[in-house]
């Protein structure tokens, strides 16, 4: 039996995944100002330094990113109980809205307010991705390996249409080789 506290936690942990997964549009990158200030600001689940790491561990496991994000925030808070409240908090509302959506897609899609909409909605989403992108950015380490593996990335995904997965595990050897580089460094100096 679950204890009175866990139980609130995990409705807790529904009721704001279920608000992220209701007024995000855009899918994953659009929903992480809205993860961060919902888990960080409001109600201090996590802290600022650590969104990062689990941005970067969602990001890199199977999956949507907002899922794979709820359901490591809802289980770091409460176990299992709590990921799977905020996985289904996460999921509910874009199960409903496109359960009903493709009910009347075919007859709204050709009124000229339903197409301004979208266009709208996509440009806005554009702005959350950006927005996105600089509050990752500020939260990065800012040395010269940071800069060159952001560099190569990019150019490998856009420049080359890189798979994302080759992408994301070349990225962590990087950083990894140059964590073990510099620690082999570290170490050399001490000995002198």
């Amino acid at each position: 039996m679950m204890k009175q506290g866990r139980f609130k936690l995990c409705l807790q942990l529904f009721c704001s995944f279920f608000k992220i997964g209701l007024f995000t549009f855009g899918g994953g990158m659009a929903m992480i100002p809205f993860i961060q200030r919902e888990t960080v600001e409001k109600h201090g689940w996590i802290e600022e330094k650590d969104i990062l790491e689990i941005l970067a561990i969602s990001e890199s496991t199977p999956g949507p990113i907002a899922i794979n994000t709820a359901t490591f925030i809802g289980y770091q808070k409460a176990g299992v109980f709590g990921s799977a409240a905020a996985t289904f908090g996460v999921v509910l509302p874009s199960f409903f809205i496109i359960s009903i959506i493709s009910l009347f897609l075919k007859q709204f899609m050709g009124i000229k307010a339903v197409e301004y909409a979208f266009a709208g909605i996509r440009a806005g989403v554009i702005a959350l991705v950006i927005k996105a992108l600089i509050k990752l950015f500020k939260g990065c380490p800012k040395n010269v390996v940071s800069y060159v593996i952001i560099a190569l990335a990019f150019i490998a995904a856009v420049v080359f249409d890189v798979n994302v997965i080759i992408i994301i595990i070349s990225a962590g050897l990087i950083g990894l080789a140059s964590l073990l580089i510099a620690n082999n460094r570290k170490k050399e100096v001490t000995k002198k």
